[in-house]
Protein backbone atom coordinates (compact mmCIF):
# COMPACT_ATOMS: atom_id res chain seq x y z
CA UNK A 1 0.00 0.00 0.00
CA UNK A 2 0.97 3.63 -0.21
CA UNK A 3 0.74 3.91 3.58
CA UNK A 4 3.24 3.18 6.28
CA UNK A 5 2.96 -0.16 8.11
CA UNK A 6 1.03 1.26 11.07
CA UNK A 7 -1.58 3.01 8.94
CA UNK A 8 -1.99 -0.02 6.70
CA UNK A 9 -2.48 -2.36 9.66
CA UNK A 10 -4.95 -0.03 11.38
CA UNK A 11 -7.01 0.46 8.20
CA UNK A 12 -7.32 -3.24 7.43
CA UNK A 13 -10.93 -4.33 8.06
CA UNK A 14 -9.89 -7.05 10.53
CA UNK A 15 -13.31 -7.53 12.15
CA UNK A 16 -15.10 -7.85 8.83
CA UNK A 17 -12.58 -10.39 7.55
CA UNK A 18 -12.77 -12.46 10.74
CA UNK A 19 -16.59 -12.33 10.57
CA UNK A 20 -16.43 -13.78 7.05
CA UNK A 21 -14.26 -16.62 8.36
CA UNK A 22 -10.92 -15.37 7.09
CA UNK A 23 -8.03 -13.59 8.69
CA UNK A 24 -6.62 -10.82 6.56
CA UNK A 25 -3.54 -12.95 5.90
CA UNK A 26 -5.66 -15.17 3.65
CA UNK A 27 -5.68 -12.27 1.18
CA UNK A 28 -1.94 -12.73 0.66
CA UNK A 29 -1.40 -14.32 -2.75
CA UNK A 30 0.33 -17.61 -1.91
CA UNK A 31 2.15 -17.77 -5.26
CA UNK A 32 3.59 -14.32 -4.53
CA UNK A 33 4.46 -15.47 -1.03
CA UNK A 34 6.40 -18.42 -2.43
CA UNK A 35 8.30 -15.98 -4.68
CA UNK A 36 9.12 -13.97 -1.55
CA UNK A 37 10.42 -17.16 0.10
CA UNK A 38 12.75 -17.61 -2.89
CA UNK A 39 14.19 -14.14 -2.20
CA UNK A 40 15.06 -15.09 1.38
CA UNK A 41 18.38 -16.89 1.68
CA UNK A 42 18.02 -20.58 2.49
CA UNK A 43 20.05 -20.13 5.67
CA UNK A 44 17.76 -17.31 6.90
CA UNK A 45 14.62 -19.24 5.95
CA UNK A 46 15.93 -22.25 7.90
CA UNK A 47 16.44 -20.11 11.02
CA UNK A 48 12.74 -19.17 11.01
CA UNK A 49 10.83 -22.05 9.41
CA UNK A 50 11.10 -25.74 8.76
CA UNK A 51 8.79 -28.25 7.15
CA UNK A 52 7.15 -30.81 9.35
CA UNK A 53 4.89 -33.68 8.43
CA UNK A 54 1.21 -33.41 9.25
CA UNK A 55 -1.54 -35.96 8.90
CA UNK A 56 -4.89 -34.76 7.67
CA UNK A 57 -7.99 -36.61 8.80
CA UNK A 58 -10.21 -38.39 7.95
CA UNK A 59 -8.20 -39.21 4.81
CA UNK A 60 -5.00 -39.82 6.84
CA UNK A 61 -3.11 -38.04 4.06
CA UNK A 62 0.39 -36.97 5.08
CA UNK A 63 1.80 -33.70 3.78
CA UNK A 64 4.44 -31.13 4.67
CA UNK A 65 3.45 -28.02 6.57
CA UNK A 66 5.46 -25.01 7.60
CA UNK A 67 6.44 -24.99 11.28
CA UNK A 68 8.55 -22.82 13.54
CA UNK A 69 12.19 -23.63 14.22
CA UNK A 70 12.18 -23.57 18.01
CA UNK A 71 15.98 -23.47 18.30
CA UNK A 72 16.77 -21.09 15.43
CA UNK A 73 18.08 -17.55 15.42
CA UNK A 74 14.57 -16.16 14.94
CA UNK A 75 13.40 -17.85 18.13
CA UNK A 76 16.47 -16.48 19.93
CA UNK A 77 15.66 -13.02 18.52
CA UNK A 78 12.11 -13.29 19.91
CA UNK A 79 13.41 -14.42 23.29
CA UNK A 80 15.94 -11.59 23.42
CA UNK A 81 13.31 -9.00 22.46
CA UNK A 82 11.02 -10.61 25.03
CA UNK A 83 13.39 -9.51 27.80
CA UNK A 84 12.06 -5.97 27.33
CA UNK A 85 8.61 -6.82 25.96
CA UNK A 86 6.52 -9.29 27.98
CA UNK A 87 4.01 -9.77 25.15
CA UNK A 88 6.76 -10.89 22.79
CA UNK A 89 8.20 -13.09 25.57
CA UNK A 90 4.84 -14.86 25.90
CA UNK A 91 4.58 -15.20 22.11
CA UNK A 92 8.10 -16.66 21.95
CA UNK A 93 7.30 -19.16 24.71
CA UNK A 94 4.18 -20.39 22.92
CA UNK A 95 5.99 -20.78 19.60
CA UNK A 96 8.79 -22.68 21.28
CA UNK A 97 6.36 -24.94 23.13
CA UNK A 98 4.14 -25.71 20.14
CA UNK A 99 6.36 -25.27 17.08
CA UNK A 100 3.45 -23.34 15.63
CA UNK A 101 2.76 -19.68 14.89
CA UNK A 102 -0.95 -19.81 15.70
CA UNK A 103 -0.72 -17.91 18.94
CA UNK A 104 -3.59 -16.12 20.60
CA UNK A 105 -1.09 -13.48 21.73
CA UNK A 106 -0.90 -11.84 18.32
CA UNK A 107 -4.55 -11.52 17.41
CA UNK A 108 -5.33 -8.29 15.61
CA UNK A 109 -7.37 -6.82 18.49
CA UNK A 110 -4.48 -7.39 20.90
CA UNK A 111 -2.07 -5.67 18.51
CA UNK A 112 -4.38 -2.69 18.04
CA UNK A 113 -5.27 -2.44 21.74
CA UNK A 114 -1.81 -2.84 23.28
CA UNK A 115 0.11 0.05 21.72
CA UNK A 116 2.82 -0.13 24.40
CA UNK A 117 3.94 -3.66 23.51
CA UNK A 118 2.87 -3.63 19.85
CA UNK A 119 4.21 -0.31 18.59
CA UNK A 120 3.43 -0.60 14.88
CA UNK A 121 6.18 1.91 14.05
CA UNK A 122 8.83 -0.35 15.63
CA UNK A 123 10.68 -2.32 12.91
CA UNK A 124 11.01 -5.28 15.33
CA UNK A 125 7.23 -5.48 15.74
CA UNK A 126 6.75 -5.04 11.98
CA UNK A 127 9.12 -7.94 11.30
CA UNK A 128 7.44 -10.18 13.89
CA UNK A 129 3.98 -9.44 12.51
CA UNK A 130 5.13 -9.98 8.92
CA UNK A 131 6.64 -13.38 9.77
CA UNK A 132 3.61 -14.27 11.89
CA UNK A 133 1.07 -13.49 9.17
CA UNK A 134 3.13 -15.08 6.40
CA UNK A 135 3.27 -18.19 8.58
CA UNK A 136 -0.48 -18.08 9.24
CA UNK A 137 -1.19 -17.73 5.51
CA UNK A 138 1.15 -20.60 4.67
CA UNK A 139 -0.47 -22.83 7.29
CA UNK A 140 -3.98 -22.07 6.01
CA UNK A 141 -3.13 -22.19 2.28
CA UNK A 142 -0.39 -24.75 1.57
CA UNK A 143 -2.60 -27.79 2.15
CA UNK A 144 -6.02 -26.17 2.04
CA UNK A 145 -7.33 -28.97 -0.16
CA UNK A 146 -6.57 -31.48 2.62
CA UNK A 147 -8.29 -29.57 5.41
CA UNK A 148 -11.77 -30.89 6.01
CA UNK A 149 -14.14 -28.20 7.05
CA UNK A 150 -17.33 -29.29 8.69
CA UNK A 151 -20.38 -27.48 7.44
CA UNK A 152 -22.77 -26.33 10.08
CA UNK A 153 -26.39 -27.12 9.32
CA UNK A 154 -29.08 -24.76 10.46
CA UNK A 155 -32.57 -26.13 10.91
Amino acid sequence: MDFDFKTCYERTPHEYLIATGNGFWTNIDFDEQKKLYDQISKSTFNEIWMFCESTYYPSKTKAKDICAVSTGKYQKYLSELGKTNPRIAKYAERIQASGDFESLDVQYWEVLKDKKHFNLKDPNIQLILAIHYLSMNDQSTRNANLIERKKVKFN
